[in-house]
């Protein structure tokens, strides 16, 4: 188990055909895509990946599809959270049978466990594997925390717990996060999502999440200069970062799968009950990319 991991997460949508199967060509397509154009890893499937419009047998052959285009280029993180422990512990155990470098575990959803059973939940995903495992905490819309006490703890149960997906939104609880966990297990990586990038790497950040295969030049070059500390440089790309985000938030991952479309790599409809993208819709996104410069300058097509 190689615990280092850093950079840039490339979290791709799934791909569906025109009569709402996996689009397994296109999605492989897609992730030889987003490595050749330099995501650092790969997690899936994310929320705009559809996760919970998947059946547990579609998520296991998305898993074995990225592993097998990866071929070992860069890490795969599988996404293996769902509320039943049993469940995310058979998920998670079948990514480790396919290769995969790692699992990502969201907080269990619905059920909103206390802070003994949260514990108790991660604790026996952990024990389960051999290959490393991220937490993914996002409070605002689960309504439980892996607050960092509870981090602390798991890093002390579990030697495979190696980073942390944060959507709190919370710059507070994100600067303690890092404080806690790198105390606890220096290398711990704690991402956020590509708007925060310029404020959370100073403070420890190890990268983000990111639907990056929209504008892979524009976030790589923003992940860079962050790198390199180079926050002059950096500003101007986070703005931009930051406006595309705000674009494609209302609607994700419709709007995702609309602006990839538009830049020339069409990756089919979003599952019911998620809306399409109206036609007014996708011409003012074309506007925005055509005014952020990335329809000019981002690739096109594959």
């Amino acid at each position: 188990m190689n615990p280092n991991i850093r950079g840039i997460i490339g979290a791709p949508p799934t791909p569906f055909t025109s009569d709402n199967r996996l689009d397994g060509p296109t999605f492989q397509r897609l992730v030889d895509f987003l490595i050749r154009h330099g995501v650092h890893g790969l997690a899936l499937p994310m929320h705009v990946g559809e996760s919970l419009n998947l059946s547990a047998e579609e998520r296991r052959e998305l898993a074995r599809l990225a592993v097998e285009a990866a071929s070992g280029r860069v890490p795969v993180l599988i996404h293996t959270g769902l509320p039943g422990t049993d469940e995310v512990v058979a998920l998670s155990r079948h990514a480790q049978s396919i290769g995969a470098w790692g699992v990502v575990v969201i907080t269990p959803y619905y059920w909103q466990p206390q802070r003994a059973d949260l514990l108790d939940h991660f604790v026996a995903v952990a024990s389960a594997l051999e290959i490393s495992m991220m937490g993914y905490n996002s409070p605002h819309h689960l309504g439980v925390s892996l607050t960092p006490d509870i981090l602390k703890e798991l890093i002390e149960r579990c030697p495979n717990f190696v980073g942390l997906k944060d959507a709190s939104f919370d710059m507070e609880y994100f600067i303690e996060a890092c404080r806690v966990t790198s105390e606890a297990r220096p290398g711990f990586a704690v991402f956020t999502g590509m708007e925060y990038l310029l404020t959370s790497m100073p403070a420890g950040g190890a990268g983000a999440f990111s639907f990056y295969g929209v504008a892979p030049r524009l976030i790589k070059a923003l992940y860079d200069a962050c790198a390199a500390r180079d926050y002059e440089r950096a500003r101007p790309l986070q703005y931009k970062v930051s406006q595309l985000r705000n674009i494609l938030k209302v609607g994700s991952p419709a709007t995702v799968k609309a602006a990839l479309e538009i830049m020339g790599r069409s990756l089919g409809p979003t599952r019911r009950p998620l809306p399409a993208v109206s036609p007014e819709r996708r011409a003012y996104i074309r506007t925005q990319l055509e005014e952020l410069d990335i329809l000019q300058t981002e690739p096109h097509g594959w």
